[in-house]
């Protein structure tokens, strides 16, 4: 944690410098605020942040319920051996870096590619479409990939709480007369509340990340409109044309945000169910 996270703090003062890789950062001169106003006032800067907005609020309510959902059904099955098929199919997906699944898509997606056969073959659509090709599909498309991708890894630690419930409650609501659904409502979901808020609190204060690796491998000149968030155009703006103390202040006032958000979703879920963080 020292090595990799707090000793590099230090690079963040050449977010207030004019730093040049061929000096030292003691040597740069002092520009202040100049790079986050030229952040603000930056033509791009409204489509950066709707993108990264956009993604990141649709993977939050699609793509945060769903796992407590499928933890829920999983939780359900009786038969062991469909159980554990079901969490391996499930899981597969996230040992498969995006580099990987981002050459699937792209070839599935195509115009030639098998969805447009289904597609077409169902009637659904005249003509194939490639849908990487096309902005207006974008968000959907890294919304249900990364959906798909994570769905059964994000269900364990909800399968982990669930594990903990007692066995004593279940079988005296059942006496009661509780049906499954009952069980689901009063006794599951209530004790594995801590968890969903704890990991909710996480999900909001990273709202501004949006997956970079998944972007860069599905992102295309012609999809650019609708897939330049904020990692991409501070990869761009840093890696691409070297413009170091730019990127670095963009990338400081996003992990700033970041960090309000996090108070803030604290704050609020320690007013409203007495659970939180610190």
């Amino acid at each position: 944690m020292i090595i990799f996270n707090y000793l590099p703090m230090y690079g963040l003062i050449i977010a207030f410098k004019r730093y040049s890789i061929i000096k030292p950062i003691s040597k740069a001169p002092w520009v202040g605020f100049q790079y986050f106003k030229e952040f603000l006032t930056d033509p791009e800067f409204y489509n950066v942040i709707k993108n990264t907005v956009g993604i990141s609020a649709l993977k939050l309510l699609i793509g945060f319920p769903l796992p407590i959902l499928f933890a829920l059904m999983l939780n359900e099955l009786t038969s062991v051996k469909f159980k554990r098929a079901v969490q391996t199919i499930s899981y597969l997906p996230h040992f498969l870096s995006w580099v990987v699944l981002g050459g699937i898509l792209t070839t599935w997606l195509s115009d030639v590619g098998i969805i447009n056969e289904i597609l077409m073959k169902l009637n659904i659509i005249k003509e194939p479409v490639n849908y990487l090709a096309d902005p207006k599909y974008f968000w959907g498309i890294v919304v249900l990939s990364d959906i798909w991708k994570e769905l059964g890894w994000s269900a364990i630690i909800y399968l982990a709480a669930i594990a903990g419930v007692d066995p004593e409650m279940y079988e005296a609501a059942t006496i009661d007369g509780a049906s499954r659904i009952h069980r689901m409502i009063y006794i599951t979901l209530p004790a594995i509340k801590p968890t969903i808020t704890i990991l909710f609190i996480l999900a909001v204060s990273g709202i501004l990340n949006s997956n970079f690796d998944q972007i860069l491998v599905l992102r295309n000149s012609l999809n650019a409109s609708a897939s330049d968030v904020i990692d991409i155009y501070v990869y761009r703006m840093g890696i691409q044309l070297s413009r170091y103390s730019y990127a670095t202040a963009v990338g400081l006032v996003k992990s700033i945000i970041a960090f309000l958000l996090l108070l803030s979703a604290n704050y609020v879920s320690k007013k409203l169910n007495d659970t939180s963080l610190f």
